[in-house]
C-alpha cells in the first residue's frame, strides 16, 4: 500500500518515493533497534503502537496531515507537533505492519466522536476483530465503536481512495473544482461504492452546472 498512498499523497518521482519507502524503512528499524518486540503479531502490533506515541505523545489533529508522506515527516520530526488526523495515523501504523507482515485492515465510519467520517486500524485474530483507534493513547483494542452500525471494512484501496477524496475536498474548498473533480475520480476508481465520495462528486457537478448557467 505504501507506493500507492505516497503516489495519492502527490509523491510521483522516483527518488521521492524511494526517499520516502526509506523514512518507512528508517522509523521501522528504529522501533525494532530500541525495543524488543514479543513474536506473536498481535503483541508486536501492540508493541508498535506503543512506540509510536511514546515517540511522539502529541499526534492527533482534527484538521491534521493526511498525506503519507507529510505523515512519515512530521513523525521523524525533532520539533513537537502533531502527526496528523485520523487517516494520516491510520495509513502510517498500517504500513508499519505491513513491513513486519501483519495484515492491517480499517474500519470506516460515518460520525465517530460526533465529529464527523473517521477511520481506524483493524487487526483480526482467531477470536474477534481488534480495532485500533490510532487518535488515542489508550486506543489499542479500543471497544468504543464496536456497536456503531455505520462500520464499514476497508483495505488498502479504500484508504488510499480517501487520500484522494480528502485532497478533493481541500480542492473544492479552494473552488479548483476541475481538480477536485479529478480527485472524486481517482476516489471512485479505487473505492467504486465510496458513497461519500459520490455524494461530494454530485455536489460538485451541480455547483458546476449551476456557475455555467448564471445561478
Amino acid at each position: 500500500m505504501e507506493k500507492e498512498a505516497l503516489i495519492a499523497s502527490g509523491i510521483n518521482e522516483k527518488n521521492k518515493l524511494d526517499e520516502y519507502i526509506s523514512k518507512l524503512a528508517y522509523l521501522l528499524e528504529s522501533f525494532l533497534h530500541q525495543t524488543i518486540p514479543p513474536s506473536d503479531s498481535l503483541s508486536k502490533a501492540k508493541a508498535l503502537f506503543t512506540w509510536l506515541w511514546i515517540e511522539k505523545p502529541v499526534r492527533y489533529a482534527f484538521h491534521g496531515h493526511f498525506k503519507l508522506n507529510d505523515v512519515i515527516d512530521a513523525q521523524l520530526s525533532m520539533e513537537t507537533q502533531t502527526v496528523g488526523n485520523c487517516l494520516g495515523l491510520t495509513l502510517l501504523y498500517n504500513c508499519l505492519l505491513c513491513r513486519m507482515d501483519i495484515k492491517a485492515g480499517a474500519i470506516y465510519l460515518e460520525n465517530a466522536f460526533e465529529i464527523g467520517p473517521h477511520v481506524l486500524s483493524v487487526l483480526e485474530t482467531e477470536e474477534a476483530l481488534i480495532d485500533i483507534e490510532n487518535i488515542l493513547p489508550d486506543g489499542f483494542d479500543y471497544k468504543g465503536h464496536l456497536d456503531d452500525p455505520s462500520r464499514v471494512r476497508w483495505w488498502d484501496e479504500e484508504l488510499v481512495a480517501d487520500i484522494y477524496h480528502s485532497l478533493g475536498n481541500e480542492f473544492f474548498e479552494k473552488s479548483d473544482f476541475i481538480q477536485a473533480l479529478r480527485y472524486y475520480d481517482m476516489a471512485i476508481q479505487f473505492n467504486p461504492y465510496y458513497e461519500k465520495a459520490r455524494l461530494n462528486k454530485a455536489i460538485l457537478l451541480d455547483r458546476i452546472s449551476g456557475e455555467k448557467n448564471g445561478n
